[in-house]
């Protein structure tokens, strides 16, 4: 059956790759780009290569949370329902620290950004065929501390990354137990993979992008992952592809988690 699906920094990286491979299956395929030319670029070609003319898209620069408001709202108005929500778009170096509200943004683009978005779709969500959130967490995490997380102290782009994907993983798992009818999985797709990101990172790669894709590819619409509530996939592990594995103990503390939701919460009010 074919799927309405959602990708947050589709325009290039694993979830392009990702948007390819579930167009190919003829799949209804919502991009997401912060910039409009090179997103309607993106649109013709993955129409050409996949003979597929169920491709479109949203432009928001989500480090800005009045722009993913107002693409979340765009959403709403323009798409009936969403079977698989894709929380992709991430960001580890930038040229500038932090947003125009201050706030670092690494946790506004991988963090704050998807859980705004997310919270404002949960609607079309809820109207989908055997719903869908995936979540793209990184085997880097590292315990969330408040005042980083609210903007009152700066830390390095390495710990603000690690802290923003274990507070997107715990989040995950708090949205798991409240969501009765929607599979949630948080997602490390592979360490150092041949990606823009990474090789701006870090100079150097580990393992093709095309692992990252393929894994995003099979936890949105394979029938082995129908159902899974609030688990950790980690693709660094296992021989043939990943497994699910342990996160972040914090990820677990029920009590860190209230106080993670509380604290933001307060920073998106």
């Amino acid at each position: 059956m074919n799927k309405t699906i959602l990708i947050t920094g589709s325009t290039d990286g694993i979830g392009k790759l990702a948007a390819i491979k579930l167009a190919k299956d003829g799949h209804e395929i919502y991009l997401h780009g912060r910039n409009a030319q090179k997103l309607d670029t993106v649109i013709s070609e993955i129409k050409t290569q996949t003979n597929n003319p169920q491709i479109k898209g949203f432009v928001a620069d989500f480090s800005d949370l009045a722009a993913v408001q107002q693409m979340a709202a765009q959403v709403n108005q323009e798409v009936s329902k969403i079977d698989v929500l894709i929380n992709n778009a991430g960001i580890f170096k930038s040229p500038l620290a932090t947003n125009k509200d201050g706030l670092d943004i690494r946790f506004v683009v991988n963090y704050f950004a998807p859980y705004v978005l997310t919270k404002a779709l949960l609607p079309l969500l809820k109207k989908g065929n055997a719903p869908r959130l995936i979540n793209l967490s990184s085997a880097a995490q590292a315990p969330v501390s408040p005042d980083a997380l609210a903007g009152k102290i700066q830390i390095g782009a390495q710990a603000a990354y690690a802290q923003s994907k274990l507070a997107l993983t715990m989040w995950s798992f708090q949205l798991a137990k409240q969501l009765k009818d929607i599979t949630v999985i948080a997602v490390n797709p592979g360490s150092l993979l041949n990606t823009n990101m990474v090789r701006e990172a870090y100079g150097k790669y580990w393992s093709s992008a095309d692992k990252g894709g393929n894994i995003i590819y099979d936890l949105a619409v394979s029938d082995e992952y129908e159902g899974v509530k609030g688990k950790y996939f980690d693709n660094d592990k296992g021989e043939i592809k990943g497994v699910f594995g342990p996160a972040h103990s914090d990820a677990y503390d029920e009590a860190a988690i209230e106080e993670l939701i509380r604290a933001t919460d307060r920073v998106l009010s």
